[in-house]
């Protein structure tokens, strides 16, 4: 067996400067980024203001969070098409990503879903278990909290009316986990709204509506795939316990819970990728490599 090459920060650091990144779009309208090599992994992210492949600095910040995963996966990060109904629902967005997946690949795939994504992928292994092998579910549940849906709930009427700074402030406080990180993070969101939100589409009104009325629980039963769902204990869209309740009702589940950690455990939380490498391969930068 070749030895692992995510071993070290450095060797990661040059992988993600020097792999090939590609962007397009799948034959159903799918925007897409690929990088990696190895066993194929869908990643299916948060809800962005479009449905538009990942270019720029976005793709850049992406590819740099994956890269660990590169090594020994190939990534193919798929975002919504473009042009959803605006009364879309969870079960006809995941049914999009079915068919893309059945046109790209042979057989099932590994998947992961990240906040929005989570959700998406979570409807995914219930309706279409042919299309997922194994499913990672990162800062997302069969359902929203409380406090999700209504932030969520103001960020498309800050958004509709036409202040992406409001918008911003909305959906970054959240993000913090004391009243200080929340009153800093709801800053940034206030500069960052109009680059963030400022152009939003009704694509992403259109999954902000299905996700306000996506609630899984009673399907949690029938998914097959071996599934790991990873949250944060101060998440402010999701109590812990709709974590680690996703993961019991799956027949095959199993959670991981960061202490003190938000939302953004994609970037805030080092363990993420690790963990995701020993539930994917039983491998993580901390495990040797077997004897040649």
């Amino acid at each position: 067996m070749p030895p692992r090459t995510a071993t070290t920060g450095t060797k990661i650091s040059t992988d993600a400067r020097a792999i090939a990144r590609r962007t397009g779009t799948l034959l159903g309208g799918m925007p897409y980024l690929r990088f990696g090599t190895g066993t194929p992994l869908v990643v299916l992210p948060g809800f962005g203001q479009n449905n538009e492949p990942t270019v720029g600095f976005e793709r850049m910040f992406v590819s740099q969070t994956l890269m660990p995963l590169a090594a020994n996966h190939r990534i193919l990060r798929l975002t919504s098409r473009p042009g959803l109904d605006p009364n879309s629902t969870m079960k006809e967005i995941a049914r999009d990503y079915a068919d893309a997946l059945r046109l790209e690949f042979p057989g099932p795939v590994d998947v992961m879903g990240i906040s929005t994504g989570g959700s998406i992928a979570l409807q995914l292994a219930a309706d279409h278990p042919d299309v997922v092998q194994r499913l990672i579910v990162v800062s997302a549940a069969y359902k929203l909290g409380p406090v999700g849906k209504e932030v969520q709930s103001r960020v498309a009427e800050e958004v509709a009316a036409g202040r992406p700074r409001r918008a911003g402030l909305e959906m970054f406080r959240t993000l913090g986990t004391s009243a200080f990180t929340r009153w800093l993070s709801g800053g940034m969101g206030w500069l960052l709204g109009p680059a963030m939100l400022g152009k939003a589409t009704p694509d992403m009104m259109a999954i902000i509506h299905a996700e306000d009325g996506f609630n899984l629980r009673d399907r949690l039963s029938e998914i097959d795939a071996p599934t790991l769902v990873v949250g944060g204990d101060r998440d402010g869209g999701y109590p812990v316990e709709l974590f680690r309740q996703t993961a019991a009702l799956i027949p095959n589940g199993r959670a991981i819970v960061y202490p003190g950690q938000g939302h953004m455990v994609v970037t805030s939380e080092p363990r993420l990728m690790q963990d995701v490498l020993e539930f994917l391969d039983g491998w993580s930068p901390n495990t040797p490599d077997p004897a040649p």
